[in-house]
């Protein structure tokens, strides 16, 4: 069985892109997969050598997949990301912050979801955007055929004067379980946390379009591991039996949930005869954030897998 996969991982990136001859893509139009995490470390994945998290099926995307390993990200996420969705330098799109209106996209750009919609491809996101919440900058007008997206930079985020978040969101003891998002042109009330709902709203997308045999591109851009540090119980619990910090079991449950959730995106394109024809990026947006610890009451380095430092910072 072919499969054509593509995992980027962070600056020095892995990517699965089976090793089918480009010439058996010649005439076809795959489908194509971006999964987008925030704020992950090239260290935050066990098959980078991190001895605290186990991701089994992201280790597995490395394993089965070709891998960039000179691939540069900006320090933070809405300049990454306007690089992504258009291929230029972030500069060149307005996007120079992450938040007082420098994170709007520009108008002017183009898109690739925009070129691959023209080209009969259904383009959809789930998650984060982070372009732009002003009418005008959102991903429907910006390329994408189906929306489905918090606000502002993070869940429950909120700037005097800039982007903001939905209200509900903002609670911040609960606000990445049943959030409230943003469905086309509707406001729609969600259950369960955050990862488990994109990745479920993405999957119910994808099946569709593989029933009505369209072409898609599906991006699933997650908020975690973004802070604030939340994760389900069951994702932190092996940490807190372990005495980590409750930052850090929030972290490491985040990642280590967002693992379960590709290991579902990836039976499901077995289960829905999708590899053949399907090109699936897994990379993040910038370097590690929350990179202090502590365990059993004492300091414990977060494995960085050689990097100097983290978000924000040029080193990574």
């Amino acid at each position: 069985m072919k499969k054509l996969l593509a995992c980027c991982l962070l600056l020095a990136c892995t990517i699965p892109v089976s090793l089918a001859p480009a010439a058996t893509l010649k005439g076809k139009r795959p489908n194509i997969i971006l999964v987008m995490t925030d704020d992950q470390g090239l260290g935050d994945l066990s098959c980078m050598g991190n001895k605290d998290l186990r991701t089994p099926n992201i280790d597995q995307l490395y394993q089965m997949s070709t891998r960039f390993t000179d691939f540069h990200v900006s320090p933070t996420c809405a300049p990454t990301r306007s690089a992504i969705m258009s291929g230029r330098h972030e500069f060149r799109n307005g996007v120079t912050h992450t938040i007082k209106e420098r994170e709007r996209m520009a108008l002017s750009t183009t898109t690739f979801p925009k070129l691959l919609h023209k080209s009969g491809y259904a383009t959809g996101i789930f998650g984060k955007w982070h372009l732009g919440d002003e009418d005008t900058y959102q991903p429907y007008n910006r390329g994408f055929s189906e929306v489905f997206i918090h606000g502002a930079g993070g869940i429950g985020q909120a700037y005097p004067g800039s982007c903001a978040d939905f209200p509900p969101n903002r609670n911040k003891a609960t606000r990445y379980f049943d959030i409230a998002a943003l469905q086309n042109d509707t406001i729609v009330k969600t259950e369960g946390f955050c990862t488990d709902v994109f990745f479920q709203a993405a999957l119910g997308w994808i099946r569709k379009q593989q029933q009505a045999e369209t072409p898609f591109f599906a991006y699933i851009s997650t908020n975690a591991p973004h802070g604030p540090m939340i994760a389900p119980e069951k994702s932190k619990k092996r940490f807190a039996e372990q005495g980590w910090d409750a930052k850090t079991q929030g972290r490491y449950g985040m990642i280590e949930n967002i693992d379960d959730n590709v290991g579902l995106l990836i039976k499901k394109l077995d289960q829905w005869k999708l590899w053949d024809n399907t090109l699936v990026i897994f990379m993040t947006d910038n370097g590690q954030a929350g990179r202090g610890a502590r365990r059993n009451g004492k300091p414990k380095p977060i494995f960085s897998a050689g990097f100097k430092t983290g978000k924000g910072s040029p080193f990574e």
